[in-house]
């Protein structure tokens, strides 16, 4: 009989307190909690980990080296487990040449189904894969863009020939590039660009192929700049050195291929149709769109394919991404996007008895499409699997079998079972979360008076419908309505347009040993301040010189390759793992050595660290609500919503002239407790003079703007319009305004 439950004990991951729990299988269990109370800890890096890192042990070492790592947690005995799947917000990313079609495998349906039934007919599925050669457009590879050279930054208006006006690499006064273009006796050397003919300007570009006059007075074989450029830098060979890469990003541009004009296919395969559409007209269509285009297939012969491929699509409109099409990249999905997308893969699953782990599956969802979510999580469930999510949203806590809650605080304050049963016995309790629960915001009642305001217009991003709005400046503006509304394209032209500082959820760093050190650039203060502590040279305070280790040089670990099992790491016995020698560990500053700063959180380190370096590079961290990060701790381990904070502390330290700032979403990762501490900041950044539009579906941050626009009415080519722009209070009729009014009190009150 399998067991009941996931039975842990002696947990002390990170800040766990040997956290003794059971938690239910067969379940939906949410696990809540103020951001860095530890439940990530328990979920993910305990759970999750210990049934990852059991489930590689049963392969061999030659397999296990080419799984994902998971590392042991701290516990004493963990039993109960299956195998886990992990769906987080981590966005897929990929290459150019992964589209959500490819990442779902829709794409190889379709292209299955234009095999068989496509006219006229082409080939097998092979042929219509931009993957292979034998489908892709010779022209760009599969790509649907090649890369141009940006000709209008080649010249600069305002120089003449002789003073530099041609801005490509090789082309100074004294060059041999130049030459070929001054000595020829048909350009003026001494007139600025802007005085140029538009004959002249073309014969400089184009050389003897250009039209006019003055083209013809060249030599027939003269290259003009383009050719020139074209030649060395896009079709040249030889090694990609780093100053080539660098005139590269300078002087192009994607643009769609000429040829395959985005579709990505070669001739013949653009040719065939089904229900009188190419394979790339159906990839440009909205999933909701084209599962219902699909219906109209017949046939018995490709009767399976047809509902595979329409089981997929419906699965995409149920978890609310109906407005995406095929050949959206990867790469464009936000966090939230790219979770549902992982999600889908496992809906036609027949799998029963495993343990899915959602991390906020809710982010990036409207109030109005949370349901949808929810319902999925009900089908994990009742398929027979155990359902574990970290997540802050209310509504998902209500739908949960059981609620479990870890804190009571965040860091050192937190790693302990505050409550375990039902939603409602939670909303009784008294914890950071019950009082949350228990408290509704009201809308602002005095909106701060705009001091001018900027203009979007024309907007035609993704399903913008030439939309134009005027953003109100030294206030705060949040962009509202149901996913895929046109949200994160007005925000994307509005900050081309006025060159904007984005804060949005990428991580902040992609290196391992980038930590809340390097980026705040303390690490020179810290060693500046034991040298001068304790009379010696700064030097001997750094892990990469004369303090380190002269056995593990630094590293605190010694590295053996065992060939094709996976490289064995062992704390180095000279240091235990400290990373520096015995004789630099012996200096300390307020009973810290130099090894026991890694181990400080950013709120301890302010106060223990008695410099004004170190303080006023960590105080922003401490007023977004990371002081519970340890200085030593990857930024890679970060959330979406911490990265973003992370950003947030940078900005508030670094700006000072009025500006614009664009933030996507920012109570992501955010305890309900803790999006006052947010709020505080965004009113911070606007009583300095800035300008703030938020991207929100939280309801809280919604009623605290003094500006919103709402977009819709629905997602993708439903909606792209804004339905409403004025103050919060006065929002009627749309989605939006029925989720404020369904989650508490509308009337206005004082902010």
């Amino acid at each position: 009989m399998a067991q009941q439950s996931i039975r842990i004990r002696g947990a002390c991951t990170h800040n766990l307190r040997h956290l003794d729990l059971d938690v239910p299988r067969g379940r939906i269990v949410v696990f809540v909690g103020v951001s860095g109370s530890g439940k990530s800890s328990l979920v993910f890096d305990t759970i999750a980990a210990e049934a990852g890192s059991q489930l590689n042990e049963t392969y061999p070492s030659w397999v296990r080296n080419r799984l994902p790592k998971w590392t042991r947690p701290e516990a004493a005995h963990i039993e109960g487990l299956s195998p886990a799947v992990v769906i987080d917000q981590r966005r897929l990313g990929g290459s150019a040449r992964s589209t959500v079609g490819t990442v779902t495998d829709i794409w190889t349906y379709l292209r299955l189904l234009f095999s068989r039934v496509g006219t006229p007919h082409v080939g097998e599925a092979a042929c219509f894969s931009f993957n292979d050669p034998a489908g892709m457009c010779p022209t760009c590879s599969g790509l649907g863009e090649v890369v141009a050279g940006a000709v209008e930054r080649f010249l600069d208006a305002e120089r003449s020939l002789r003073e530099g006006a041609v801005l490509l690499p090789g082309f100074g006064v004294d060059g041999y590039w130049y030459s070929n273009f001054a000595d020829i006796g048909v350009f003026p050397l001494d007139k600025p660009m802007r005085e140029w003919s538009p004959e002249e300007r073309d014969a400089l570009l184009y050389g003897a192929s250009a039209a006019g006059a003055v083209a013809k007075r060249l030599p027939g074989d003269h290259e003009g700049l383009v050719g020139r450029f074209e030649r060395i830098y896009l079709r040249g060979s030889g090694d990609m050195s780093q100053r080539k890469k660098q005139t590269l990003t300078e002087f192009t541009r994607c643009e769609v291929c000429p040829d395959c004009r985005g579709d990505r296919l070669r001739k013949e395969s653009r040719s065939a149709t089904v229900l009188g559409r190419t394979i790339g007209e159906m990839a440009r269509m909205e999933a909701g769109e084209l599962a219902e285009l699909i219906k109209g297939v017949t046939g018995a012969g490709v009767a399976p394919v047809v509902e595979a491929l329409a089981d997929r699509l419906r699965a995409m409109v149920t978890i609310g991404l109906g407005y995406l099409h095929l050949g959206r990249a990867t790469a464009t999905l936000s966090g939230g996007e790219s979770q549902r997308i992982k999600t889908l893969r496992h809906l036609g699953s027949s799998l029963t008895e495993m343990i899915y782990v959602f991390d906020e599956p809710t982010v990036g969802l409207h109030p109005h499409d949370v349901s949808a979510m929810t319902e999925l999580l009900g089908q994990l469930r009742d398929k027979g699997n155990c359902v574990l999510v970290v997540e802050h949203d209310p509504a998902v806590m209500a739908v949960a079998d059981q609620v479990v809650e870890i804190g009571p605080g965040a860091g050192e304050d937190g790693g302990t079972l505050v409550h375990q049963g039902t939603f409602d016995g939670l909303r009784r309790g008294r914890s950071a979360t019950a009082a949350a629960l228990r408290r509704h915001r009201r809308i602002k009642e005095e909106p701060r008076t705009p001091r001018g305001h900027i203009t979007v217009a024309g907007a035609t991003r993704n399903n913008l419908r030439s939309v134009t709005a005027d953003i109100p400046t030294g206030v705060m503006t949040v962009l509202t309505g149901v996913a895929g509304s046109g949200k994160s394209s007005l925000a994307a032209e509005l900050s081309d347009q006025h060159d904007a500082f984005v804060i949005d959820q990428r991580p902040v760093s992609t290196n391992r040993r980038s930590t809340p050190v390097t980026y705040t650039g303390i690490a020179g203060p810290v060693r500046r301040l034991f040298a001068r502590r304790n009379h010696v040279a700064a030097g001997l305070f750094s892990a990469n010189s004369q303090g380190a280790c002269p056995d593990c040089k630094g590293l605190g670990v010694i590295r053996t390759d065992l060939a094709f099992m996976e490289e064995q790491e062992t704390v180095c016995e000279t240091c235990r793992g400290r990373r520096f020698s015995p004789e630099v560990l012996q200096y300390t500053v307020d009973g810290l050595s130099i090894a026991d700063i890694d181990d400080l959180t950013v709120s301890e380190a302010v106060h223990r660290l008695p410099d004004p370096a170190i303080v006023t590079a960590l105080r922003h961290l401490d007023e977004v609500g990371l002081g519970y990060l340890r200085l030593g701790q990857p930024l890679t381990a970060l959330s979406g919503g911490e990265c973003q904070r992370v950003k947030i502390a940078k900005e508030l330290r670094d700006s000072t002239v009025p500006a614009l700032y664009v933030l996507d979403e920012p109570t992501t990762g955010l305890h309900l407790r803790d999006v006052d501490t947010l709020l505080g900041l965004l009113d911070g950044l606007v009583d300095r003079g800035h300008t703030v539009v938020v991207i929100e579906h939280n309801l809280d941050v919604v009623r605290r703007a003094d500006w919103m626009l709402d977009l819709g009415p629905g997602p993708g080519r439903h909606g792209g319009r804004i339905l409403y722009q004025g103050p919060v209070a006065g929002i009627t009729g749309t989605a939006t305004a029925q989720a404020l009014r369904e989650d508490g009190p509308a009337a206005p009150a004082a902010g």
